[in-house]
């Protein structure tokens, strides 16, 4: 028999109290004796959390062990009681067990009866203690699975950002307000549909399909932007990233959604900004430049060797922020789409050959070896022809400038079949591994001491991306500390248009 357990004895009988107490305290349980139902009920309401089995008496005077079981009923149903009557009695325990006693055990009755009704009803009440435990972990469980869900549901619901979930079929399963917002749907036509049956943009649905279909788990997250022309223009960022079980297996996606509408608003507005006060500054600085230019050449007088010096600087000086006007000009027009508005079949060929004869005496100066050649016959491209210039000024400037005395310099012209590829190479100061993927960066200039004695406004590179980008080029830069920078540059040749009658 279990040692812990504590049994209440309700009995009119002091021999029966006694006897009950001897038998079953022997067994380590804790046994309390009450002399009529009236105690027993006041005992039961004070400690029926700790009491495991009742032992109740039928036949007692003031109160009869069958109202005493109806009360003990009320105050607690999973209370286990076991009723003592007489073999007189039989009948009235049948009765009793039907109203909701558990047991009854007649008298006279040995120890060992004894024993095994309490034995049975402890068990029966571990039994009750344990469903009841489970029955409010469940509970508990469901609460707390409720109150997270309603958390979540509240946090997703307040965000600013939209959130997309869909599940491992491709069906939307989550949406929150603000991706309804942004996407123009309601949830309607998004919850429990798959996303071929969704009027998502096409990018966003490729990217959950790329998403779903990838195995591979080093692949973390598909980063875009979307424009969206629905009530009004909508620029957003979409990140699009799976859902992995623990087992590995892909269990849907989840994409969130940015509206950086404003944003672009304001990089246009900066963009403007820029571009007027560049225009504004550009031709008081050249009507400084030339002047200082007339009294370098002496027509407004001699100077002295002190005066030319400091107004050689001051030209300079004038010079280097004229081109970074010139720079910011182009850049602007580029962002806005109007640098490249012409395309015509130009030869690359040509093209380069006179781009390097005009940089030859820059080379010579520096005692630097410049050489040119190309591969293949075809090098006509569809481009701007200004556009392509410059583009490669500045990679051969850059080359030329980043190059120490002595050094070489080549450009080599491939043709590809349905490519063009343009490698310009250098045996210069060569470029960080840290900084590679940060030189298209606007104003981005590599933090290195050969660097910094070379003037530069740290937009040459932003505009020939953006140029190449325009004719649906490519350009990729190997470089190491040293050896020199090798820019290749890839582009798309002419395709003849067949008009038919």
């Amino acid at each position: 028999m279990d040692s812990h357990g504590t049994i209440l004895v309700i009995d009119d009988e002091e021999i029966m109290r006694e006897g009950c107490y001897r038998i079953l305290s022997r067994e380590g349980l804790e046994v309390i004796p009450a002399e009529n139902g009236f105690v027993g009920l006041e005992i039961i309401r004070e400690r029926k959390d700790d009491i495991d089995t009742i032992l109740l008496d039928l036949m007692m005077p003031g109160m009869s062990g069958m109202e005493v079981l109806e009360k003990i009923l009320e105050i607690d149903r999973d209370l286990i009681t076991i009723v003592i009557t007489g073999y007189a009695t039989v009948e009235s325990a049948v009765q009793a067990m039907k109203k909701g006693a558990y047991d009854f055990i007649s008298k006279p009755f040995t120890p060992d009866q004894l024993r095994l009704v309490v034995k049975r009803s402890l068990e029966k009440r571990q039994l009750i203690k344990e469903a009841e435990y489970l029955r409010r972990e469940r509970e508990r469980s469901l609460r707390d699975i409720a109150t997270e869900k309603s958390k979540l549901k509240t946090i997703i619901n307040c965000m600013a950002d939209g959130v997309l979930v869909s599940d491992r079929d491709g069906c939307i399963v989550l949406t929150n307000p603000a991706a309804n917002l942004m996407l123009t749907l309601p949830d309607g036509q998004l919850i429990g549909r798959h996303i071929t049956e969704c009027d998502l943009p096409e990018e966003l649905r490729a990217s959950v399909e790329k998403s779903l279909s990838s195995d591979d788990h080093s692949f973390k997250t598909i980063s875009q932007e979307l424009f969206l022309e629905r009530v009004k223009p909508l620029y957003l960022r979409a990140h699009t990233a799976s859902v992995y079980a623990e087992s590995g297996e892909i269990m849907g996606t989840v994409t969130i959604l940015q509206d950086i509408s404003h944003l672009k608003e304001l990089d246009k507005m900066k963009s403007d900004f820029v571009a007027m006060v560049a225009h504004e500054l550009r031709s008081p600085l050249a009507t400084v430049e030339q002047q200082l230019g007339v009294i370098l050449t002496g027509l407004a007088g001699e100077i002295t060797e002190t005066q030319h010096h400091l107004l050689t600087r001051a030209q300079e000086r004038t010079r280097g922020v004229l081109r970074l006007i010139k720079d910011l000009l182009d850049l602007s027009k580029v962002e806005a789409g109007r640098f490249i508005q012409y395309k015509e079949p130009i030869s690359l060929d040509e093209l380069l050959g006179k781009i390097v004869e005009g940089n030859l005496p820059e080379a010579k100066a520096k005692n630097i070896t410049l050489t040119y050649s190309s591969e293949g016959g075809n090098f006509f491209i569809s481009a701007d022809s200004e556009g392509m210039e410059v583009v490669f000024n500045n990679l051969l400037s850059n080359a030329l400038k980043f190059t120490p005395n002595g050094g070489r310099v080549g450009v080599h012209l491939v043709d590809l079949g349905s490519h063009v590829k343009v490698v310009v190479s250098d045996t210069g100061i060569g470029i960080e591994k840290e900084d590679i993927p940060r030189i298209f960066d606007k104003f981005y200039r590599a933090k290195s001491t050969d660097k910094r004695r070379i003037w530069g406004t740290g937009l040459g590179l932003t505009i020939v991306k953006a140029i190449v980008d325009a004719h649906l080029g490519s350009i990729n830069v190997e470089s190491e500390v040293g050896k020199g920078s090798t820019f290749t540059v890839l582009l798309p040749k002419e395709t003849e248009e067949v008009i038919c009658p």
